[in-house]
């Protein structure tokens, strides 16, 4: 039996901030039922008792929104008292992914204590951060995430940040990665365009992303060299990769998995990308984990992700790139009409700069391990 990776949303796509780029508005407004609610207390303990009833060996639950926190304090309370009677010593681990704005004290003192795992949103320095992610009011929130930040660290929550590459901050890459350096673990995203949408509002450029990714490499290669190693997500990922190792990242993998996402209502999806009536696979209330994972939803959104473009196959860096992730080729097509990554000649134009470099850096890595 393999691991279970459950993420879940338990206060739907509800959020205090108004950010720009939200992906998951977009998804909202395609489902034909998308009224945002607090997961209820039955729907919470049927999904953590058909989780552990998954027989897995490690299962993780990663909360996200919307604005997960908006469930409240009891609600995570609650969960950790259902884990703990289900779990029957099985093995999980919780993750919170957030964007800063609730967590006080009593949040920081909670997450230490039930050693949550934490990632927060934040796209740089206040400049940046501040152009997308407003609040309801129309305020920048970079000071209230950089407080929330000073009070994870204050109460030893382990925690990393994840900053959306947008055209706030790509043409920014050393002021951006300076800003987040301190945190020790950052995830770069791109950020992604709504569906259908033709011309790019928020998402860089082919030749903006080449730069931003060249520029961040060469920081993140300088510390490390210089014994000051900040996690890059991405460019660890590609070190571990050329280890001869799997990718940590699903977008890494060339094929989707069925990572179960999971609403407020209880309704069930494979990816978090692609939460709409389409691809529900049913509703966790009424069936379990195994019995999702099977249906022909499940198996047509894995099949449907498989074909690789000649142009791919032919590429030498695809043992790197693996057409990275399904939603990025949603908007761009080889000459055959096949789905291709959208920043196929970016990333193409990152690895002529840096693959030999990488290789190196993996090599001097493996060396200082031995």
């Amino acid at each position: 039996m393999k691991n279970l990776t459950l993420l879940i949303k338990p206060a739907s796509g509800l959020c205090q901030y108004r950010c720009e780029y939200c992906f998951y508005k977009d998804e909202m407004r395609l489902r034909g039922e998308n009224e945002p609610c607090v997961m209820r207390e039955d729907t919470l303990e049927s999904l953590i008792r058909k989780a552990f009833a998954y027989g897995a060996p490690q299962t993780a639950f990663a909360f996200q929104g919307g604005e997960p926190t908006l469930a409240g304090l009891r609600f995570f309370e609650n969960v950790v008292r259902l884990q703990k009677h289900y779990a029957r010593g099985a093995a999980y681990a919780n993750t919170l992914q957030t964007n800063g704005g609730m967590i006080d004290e009593q949040w920081a003192g909670f997450l230490s204590r039930e050693h949550f795992l934490v990632g927060v949103s934040m796209d740089g320095d206040e400049e940046s951060h501040d152009l997308y992610r407003k609040d309801a009011e129309n305020r920048g929130t970079w000071l209230r995430t950089k407080e929330a930040c000073a009070l994870l660290k204050s109460h030893d929550v382990p925690f990393n940040v994840l900053c959306v590459v947008s055209k706030a901050n790509v043409t920014k890459p050393v002021q951006t990665y300076e800003a987040l350096k301190e945190y020790r673990f950052i995830q770069f995203i791109a950020c992604l365009d709504a569906f259908g949408q033709k011309d790019a509002v928020y998402a860089a450029s082919q030749e903006e992303l080449a730069g931003f990714l060249k520029q961040t490499f060469d920081l993140y290669e300088r510390d490390i060299l210089n014994g000051e190693y900040t996690s890059v997500r991405m460019f660890d990922n590609f070190l571990q990769m050329l280890s001869g190792m799997r990718p940590e990242s699903c977008a890494m993998n060339g094929r989707c998995s069925v990572d179960f996402t999971v609403e407020s209502d209880g309704s069930v999806y494979p990816c978090d990308f692609y939460c709409l009536d389409e691809w529900k696979l049913g509703n966790i209330r009424e069936t379990g984990f195994v019995q999702l994972e099977r249906c022909e939803t499940a198996k047509r959104f894995v099949n449907s992700s498989v074909s690789v473009p000649d142009k791919c196959k032919a590429c030498k860096y695809y043992v790197l790139c693996r057409g990275g992730c399904r939603r990025e080729r949603e908007q761009a097509h080889d000459e055959c009409g096949r789905p291709i990554n959208r920043y196929c000649e970016a990333y193409r134009n990152f690895f002529d700069y840096a693959y030999t470099r990488l290789i190196a850096l993996k090599e001097r890595i493996s060396a200082l391990r031995r």
